[in-house]
């Protein structure tokens, strides 16, 4: 029975965050002008787009024969995208995206939601669809699509760093993926290898406190885990922070060596900053639009 009564009264602490997050991702979607949402994106409309060159996987149906025969390549004949992509959406919902060194700042898993549900609402507005990395909400259209991904992310995971999710990826969709990109470099090598296997691109945005980025630690300092399964304690954390610092900036390059590798494009973000300007480039990322 008690059991039952802790489920409950964790289920509707987790509902009723629900309506907050939305109305806020709403107006923050709202900020964002849309304009043409970069609609001229290959696809099978009625409109010719452009020819390219032939590439492994294409079928002999799609090659246009009298192009082809101008020269010794074969091309094929694109149309002007009119069916809407999927976007698949990856929110970090692991412990150390619960931290926030100032009690006037959002936590990191606060901005990743916000984000996650404003570009996924901009998107479903532009109509596309949208859904997780994985096989547990597949890319819908529509509203009732947007309140599903905000009961998702209502969620939080035990673990201290969630691994992203790189199962049924969608060929040639896109992806965003949302964390502080903390914890173990290899999955996040793994997932995004997978999905470059399928001719997935996406964008990873990861999302950082500003005392991630400044260690501003001095002295007695006890540093400890969001999920409580790390703790350090150091009469001086200064002398840490070279060190700490240095492992930062190695983290970063990785991200973006193995962004470059697979060709997504990398941002960050950090969470005493403006989310407006955050989802703007986080939605002309997904078109292409910033490097």
């Amino acid at each position: 029975m008690n059991a039952a009564l802790t489920l409950r009264e964790r289920s509707e602490a987790e509902a009723s965050r629900l309506p907050p997050l939305l109305a806020r991702a709403e107006h923050l979607a709202g900020t964002v002008l849309l304009g043409d949402h970069g609609r001229r994106r290959s696809g099978m409309g009625d409109d010719f787009w452009q020819y390219r060159p032939a590439q492994l996987g294409d079928s002999r149906r799609m090659i246009d024969h009298r192009r082809s025969a101008r020269g010794d390549q074969q091309f094929v004949r694109e149309r002007e995208w009119q069916i809407a992509q999927s976007v698949m959406l990856w929110v970090d919902q692991g412990a150390s995206m619960r931290f926030a060194s100032d009690k006037m700042l959002p936590t990191k898993a606060d901005r990743a939601r916000l984000l996650g549900l404003a570009a996924a609402i901009l998107l479903v507005r532009g109509g596309e669809r949208v859904g997780l990395t994985g096989t547990s909400l597949p890319p819908r259209r529509g509203n009732a699509q947007i309140v599903r991904l905000a009961q998702a992310w209502s969620e939080d995971a035990e673990v201290d760093y969630a691994p992203p999710e790189h199962k049924a990826m969608i060929p040639h969709a896109r992806a965003v993926f949302l964390s502080d990109f903390l914890g173990p470099l290899g999955e996040v090598e793994l997932a995004l290898t997978k999905a470059a296997d399928r001719g997935v691109r996406g964008v990873l945005l990861q999302i950082l406190d500003p005392s991630e980025e400044a260690f501003p630690f001095r002295g007695r300092t006890i540093f400890e885990s969001v999920g409580g399964t790390a703790r350090h304690e150091t009469l001086k954390a200064g002398d840490l922070r070279d060190r700490y610092l240095e492992r930062l900036a190695r983290r970063k390059d990785d991200l973006a060596r193995l962004c470059r590798a697979t060709g997504w494009q990398l941002g960050l973000h950090h969470s005493k900053d403006s989310a407006q300007s955050a989802l703007l480039w986080l939605y002309r990322a997904l078109d292409g639009g910033v490097q």
